[in-house]
């Protein structure tokens, strides 16, 4: 039992928006206790705090600004060198992450009587999602799911706090003839004013959480956009909990991938700062806490490739 979830039984209403996840690829790992609280929550704000860029400590506010500087200069190659750096098997880990969703049919809408008195696309929001790769894959699953004519099972927005990266994504919907099937827009993942209370069926982020530098503010912004039963998933790089692939993965992490990012594209220090910021993440349990302090249930956390990657979710009950 993930616990939390024997606690707080989703009501029937809540049942019917759920979006049921399919048995994950390993077994999932159940998030232990913890409270999180910082000053930052009492006072609501940072100033003169130092923050980690990489190995690197910033000031708080520059932060955004240097992840964005980065972002800026590989979106160009970002797919690309996605491919050169794990050797295709992002592609692995994202289709993973995607079917993990389970089906994809819209939603039913209840009475007073819980009666069914309509069905709506489900409302997705993917975050730091700038080139697409994930929303076009919850497109397609989508479309295979649910195959009644004329009624679209989701309705996705693409969202990232970098204008470039979405340029890219806008490019490749059109090349894909998809483009009037998503809606992009530039949005702070810790901020999520233009999104509703309660709105969302699914929250996902794949590969972007760790550049975000308030994480439990985001946290706390995608369980108050979910509704009852909606569901926040999120794939980012973890440690690697297999010794000997411990190794090689950080020899590899150190000196193969920033010299990939120098040839691939003539950007040696972004890929760098890449490297340092996945040791700097928190480890899966301590991220998996963070997920439960936002007010999440039923959190947990799944490792693929020996840890490389780590697939977590929660529930908004």
């Amino acid at each position: 039992i993930i616990r939390g979830c024997c606690n707080s039984a989703p009501s029937t209403a809540a049942r019917m928006s759920l979006i049921t996840p399919r048995p994950a690829m390993f077994r999932p790992m159940v998030a232990p206790m913890r409270v999180f609280s910082t000053e930052n929550d009492k006072r609501g704000g940072h100033d003169g705090e130092k923050i980690d860029f990489g190995f690197q400590q910033v000031d708080w506010e520059q932060k955004q600004g240097k992840v964005g500087e980065v972002f800026s200069s590989v979106a160009d190659s970002y797919d690309v060198m996605n491919d050169a750096m794990s050797l295709g098997v992002h592609r692995l880990w994202k289709n993973t992450f995607v079917e993990a969703i389970g089906p994809l049919k819209r939603r039913k809408v209840l009475n007073s009587d819980y009666e069914v008195v309509d069905e709506v696309p489900l409302k997705v929001l993917d975050v730091a999602g700038g080139t697409g790769d994930i929303s076009f894959k919850i497109l397609d699953k989508a479309r295979r799911d649910d195959t009644a004519a004329g009624k679209p099972s989701v309705d996705i927005i693409v969202s990232d706090i970098n204008p470039d990266m979405l340029e890219v994504g806008k490019k490749r919907a059109v090349e894909r003839g998809i483009f009037h099937d998503l809606n992009f827009k530039v949005i702070n993942a810790e901020d999520l004013s233009d999104i509703e209370s309660d709105s969302l069926d699914l929250y996902t982020i794949s590969f972007g959480i760790r550049n975000v530098p308030d994480r439990l503010k985001a946290l706390r912004e995608a369980h108050r956009c979910l509704r009852r039963g909606g569901r926040f998933m999120c794939l980012e790089f973890s440690e690697v909990i297999v010794p000997g692939l411990k190794q090689f993965y950080d020899f590899y992490s150190f000196n193969v991938i920033p010299e990939l990012g120098r040839a691939i594209a003539d950007d040696k220090d972004s890929y760098q700062y890449l490297v340092e910021s996945i040791k700097m993440f928190p480890k899966q349990a301590e991220f998996a806490m963070m997920i439960e302090d936002a007010g999440f249930k039923c959190v947990s956390y799944t490792n693929m490739t020996g840890g490389i990657v780590a697939l977590h979710t929660g529930y908004k009950l």
